[in-house]
């Protein structure tokens, strides 16, 4: 080998550098347990809510020592916010945290620029774009484009009603064509959509989160977010979804509009109590009453008691504001929608003076620990426009009242100032309140007892934690969305599962690790010691790139690693066993080893190119912890090439330089494999009708049985949940039908874990239904969690949770349609690269198509296996996104047993001119036939650690991978050369018969 002195630098240097790394991430792993343990020292469990108090102590401790000299190398020096910055990062499956996909509300934005338009074919066009997204690889701007066309008749976008307003003056002239006005809103959306990106950015750091996660997800308006770590997921969706649309609203006193609320009540008696009686007696089909009341008052009426009363509001009534305050009634939380379609109903609006018909009624924020909520009537106007909006703030910040209670101060532009100066003035002179109102919701209606209030100064209060105040101060400063951002996919992972994935993916890596070089030294002896060092260098140079490049290490990530291990196996098997057949042929040691490296290059290479093309693909079109898939395999496809060809070598003739004596053997494997002649073609008949059966079987399952569909696929909602005992899976299941209406539980692992899955409210998002369902959850399962409270039940501070909900998953039917869209693409993709390069290489189609048709039958039959098994095997067997990494992982691992084969035929072609290709053919197969079992075996031990040790999470993962590696190394021997070997015969019969 030449520059060998240049390899040892390169090794010395990968080496150190991966260790120089690391050290960061140890260094920040020890702080932080030195934080914990202060954390826990300090906060004793009999306090009350320690968890959060020890939370709050170890950001207090992290916070101090964060511009702290914390580590030296050499003469430089490291802070901890430096040191944490280089640390490896963990995903949300190994640290817990939360992960959510928003949708910036385009549908908004659009209304936004149009001023609020009541024009009906702009109107109807969004409606329509709406339910076209439910189906559509487009963005919404594009579908709302397509259904404006499709109604407008002679209506224009540039209409005075619609895109020539006030707000595009400038820009938008009523003369202009419908395409150029689309090129200018195509620009404001995504404008506003930059802004809502930049907004959400400056938010996040605000948060304090340690690497997190935020990037564009195409033009399509979604966003995502990570935010790994992070254990109150309540306040982190909170902040990501608040628009922070701050308002200043006059405020009439409580008693104005009291006696309004009287009359309002003895109205609706016969609009709902009449009404109710009325569709009793019409409901002669067996129509559900609550239902076709809840048909009549909208989405309001959820509660049955909201229809059932004598007096529809009055009975609904906890309390009265105090006299000359601002607060009309106290209402209970569940009942505040139901309120507020009371009384914006025409019929009840009707019944107001003259000069108070803009009311503008809204709740205010209930006290911590509290049901109860108060209702306000702010002075509204014809454009329901606020008198002041936030657009005045410059900056805000927390504080402490008189009372010592956490505030939010505020400071105005002079515009601001000048308008507040003037609302206090009359608040003053009337004696009357202003309401500070954030996203529809009052926090404050202070009273101005001093007289106008100059300079831009304000404040809010409103029962604030320290948290909230803190989180109201940052998100004023970041500024307001441009529009609502929904949460469309989401995935919260509590810190305690997060740790048992840590455990259990350490686990499957030591055992597989071990699993791995015992049989490497009783197959090959010294040599396989050799290959075991440049393994151990190969995982320490993996862990380091990934630490370098900033990476997150995912379970999937770790599976990819140990993968990646039983995978590098082959490149060294492939050298040693060309070395093994040099060596039979007479030459000697060094020789042998010489051509046995050049000899096994071209199949090395052309194996793990088409393996790391699959990986890209899944880069590319992989999101999450299967980024984190391929990112690792991707390295370790890297690295093992490095190793197996340059330091295995190096070991080997150092060794053999010294007067070492290698056999690359041992007495139980020295003739194993030796001198095999199978005549595989002579049974490719007998293979094509058994595989052949297979296929039928697999199709006809997945047209009868389907296949187990994830939420990634379908939408929906999974959480998965821990019982302190065992339950029974198909008795929670009818409990929750009754109460979803659609659900399914199926154990996970143990006996005392289930995940369910739901499509209740599928289509509907916010923050507010997702804590809906969290609640009818908790209330159906409530029988079986002993005790347990909703607050432990969906508590993610505790680290050591054993019991309730440990992990949820989200998906809308927009966002799974385009995930199902994304995986076939990514399949599709890598078979025609695949295709494309194996053409470049081998030069004829039929190797091509004999690769390619083996990869579609291996695919087929992995299908076809969960198809059959999936109802009652005791694992999860969904088709979701990791599936599809198991399947592109299957396609690249079955090409490189193929490519193998076919690299051993093209080198028998060009060495035995005079053999028959059928010889070529079978001949090849066995002399490969040693690598291909020995590196299918090693790989299926790895995989088999990882299935048993490797967590509840990935087990369907690494069935696939397990079932697909089986099918594909039967494929590679018995379908894709005898498949190449017929189309190859069949062409020269043709040219034969053409030529005579």
């Amino acid at each position: 080998m030449q520059n060998k002195g240049l390899v040892k630098l390169f090794a010395v240097l990968f080496g150190l550098v991966s260790i120089y790394q690391l050290s960061f991430t140890f260094k920040a792993n020890q702080i932080e347990s030195k934080a914990e343990e202060v954390a826990i020292n300090k906060i004793p469990e009999t306090e009350d809510d320690y968890r959060a108090k020890r939370s709050t102590e170890e950001a207090n401790y992290l916070e101090a020592v964060a511009n702290d000299t914390v580590f030296n190398i050499g003469i430089a020096k490291f802070t901890y916010n430096e040191v944490k910055a280089k640390a490896m990062n963990l995903g949300l499956d190994l640290k817990g945290g939360i992960n959510v996909i928003l949708q910036v509300s385009v549908k908004d934005i659009l209304k936004g620029l149009a001023n609020h338009t009541k024009n009906p074919v702009f109107n109807k066009a969004l409606d329509d774009a709406s339910e076209m997204q439910k189906n559509s690889q487009n963005t919404y701007l594009e579908d709302f484009f397509i259904a404006f066309d499709k109604i407008k008749g002679d209506t224009k976008l540039a209409s005075p009603d619609i895109f020539y307003t006030k707000a595009l003056d400038g820009e938008i002239e009523g003369s202009m064509t419908d395409d150029q006005v689309k090129t200018i809103i195509s620009t404001k959306i995504d404008e506003s959509i930059v802004s809502a990106f930049e907004v959400l950015r400056k938010r996040i750091d605000e948060f304090g989160v340690t690497s997190p996660n935020i990037q564009r997800l195409g033009t399509s308006g979604r966003i995502l977010v990570e935010l790994p770590g992070v254990k109150d997921v309540e306040r982190a969706t909170s902040l990501l979804q608040s628009t922070a649309q701050l308002e200043f609203w006059d405020a009439y006193k409580g008693e104005q509009l009291f006696n309004f609320l009287a009359q309002a009540n003895e109205v609706l008696k016969d609009i709902v109590v009449d009404k109710k009686e009325t569709t009793q007696d019409e409901n002669k089909d067996g129509e559900n009453t609550e239902d076709a009341i809840d048909d009549l008052l909208g989405d309001a009426t959820t509660d049955s008691t909201a229809v059932a009363t004598v007096n529809p509001i009055f009975d609904l009534i906890r309390g009265q504001g105090y006299q000359g305050g601002p607060i009309i009634a106290r209402f209970d939380v569940k009942d505040k929608a139901t309120v507020l379609n009371y009384l914006n109903m025409p019929q009840v609006r009707a019944l107001l003076p003259a000069e108070m018909r803009y009311t503008k009624f809204a709740f205010g924020k209930p006290e911590k620990d509290s049901e109860i909520v108060d209702l306000y009537g702010l002075v509204g106007n014809r454009d329901n426009t606020p008198e002041l909006s936030g657009a005045v703030v410059t900056d805000a910040r927390n504080a402490f009242g008189p009372t010592g209670k956490p505030t939010v101060s505020m400071q105005m532009n002079a515009k601001g100032a000048k308008i507040w100066e003037e609302m206090t003035g009359k608040a003053f002179s009337q004696g009357s309140q202003i309401a500070i109102v954030l996203d529809n919701v009052v926090y404050s209606a202070p009273g101005v007892t001093t007289g106008p209030i100059s300079g831009g100064n304000s404040e809010i209060s409103g029962n604030f934690t320290l948290n909230e105040a803190v989180d109201l101060a940052n998100v004023l400063r970041a500024g307001k969305l441009p529009a609502s951002a929904d949460i469309i996919a989401s995935e919260v992972v509590g810190p305690s599962l997060g740790q048992e994935a840590i455990d259990s993916g350490t686990m499957s890596f030591i055992i597989a690790l071990i699993l791995v070089l015992v049989w490497m030294v009783v197959y090959y002896g010294k040599a396989g010691g050799f290959a075991d060092v440049a393994m151990a260098l190969n995982i320490l140079l993996i862990f380091g790139i990934l630490s370098g490049l900033g990476a997150v290490l995912t379970l999937p990530g770790i599976a990819g690693i140990v993968l990646t291990i039983g995978m590098s196996v082959d490149a060294n098997v492939i050298i040693f066993e060309r070395i093994r057949e040099e060596i039979a042929k007479g030459k000697g040691q060094k020789e042998a080893i010489q051509d046995g490296f050049s000899n096994a290059l071209s199949s090395i290479l052309d194996a793990n190119i088409t393996t790391g093309l699959t990986a890209l693909i899944l880069f590319v079109f992989g999101t999450g912890p299967i980024k984190g898939f391929a990112t690792t395999l991707l390295i370790g496809i890297g690295t093992s090439l490095f190793t197996a060809i340059f330091i295995t070598r190096l070991l080997i003739d150092w060794y053999v330089n010294k007067g070492g004596n290698l056999d690359f053997s041992t007495a139980l494997t020295k003739n194993l494999f030796r001198n095999i002649n199978i005549e595989f073609l002579r049974k490719r008949k007998v293979a094509y009708i058994v595989s052949g059966l297979f296929i039928v079987v697999s199709l006809g399952s997945l047209f009868t049985n389907g296949l187990d569909q994830g939420v990634d696929f379908v939408g929906g909602r999974t959480y998965q949940v821990r019982f302190a005992q065992d339950v029974n899976a198909s008795e929670i299941t009818k409990t929750l039908v009754g109460t979803f209406g659609s659900a399914d539980a199926k154990t996970v692992g143990s006996d005392n874990q289930l995940k369910i899955t739901t499509k209740y409210k599928v289509n509907e998002t916010g923050a507010e239904v997702d804590e809906e369902i969290r609640n009818q959850l908790f209330n159906s399962l409530q029988p079986y969690l002993s005790g347990v409270t909703y607050e432990e039940f969906i508590d993610n501070t505790n680290s050591n949770k054993q019991v309730g909900l440990m992990e949820s998953f989200k998906v809308s039917p927009t966002i799974a349609d385009d995930i199902k869209q994304a995986s076939f693409w990514a399949i599709l993709g890598s078979l025609i690269v695949v295709f494309l390069y194996i053409l470049f290489r081998f030069k004829k189609w039929q190797f091509s198509l004999g690769a390619v048709v083996a990869v579609f039958h291996d695919v087929l039959i992995t299908l076809g296996v969960f198809s059959i098994t999936y109802k009652f095997m005791p694992f999860g067997m969904e088709i979701d996104q990791a599936f599809i990494a198991a399947i592109l992982t299957v396609i690249g691992y079955s090409l490189n047993d193929t490519v193998i084969v076919f690299d051993r035929i093209r080198e028998f072609v060009n060495e035995h001119t005079n053999w028959p290709f059928e010889k070529i053919v079978d001949t090849s197969l066995s002399s490969t036939l040693g690598r291909t079992l020995n590196t299918s075996l090693t790989t299926l031990v790895v995989l088999l650690a990882i299935f048993v040790f490797g967590g509840e999470s990935i087990r369907g993962f690494m069935f696939a991978l397990i079932v697909g590696i089986v099918v594909g190394t039967y494929s590679s021997l018995f379908i894709a050369s005898p498949l190449m070997y017929d189309t190859v015969k069949r062409l020269e019969k043709k040219n034969k018969k053409e030529e005579n």
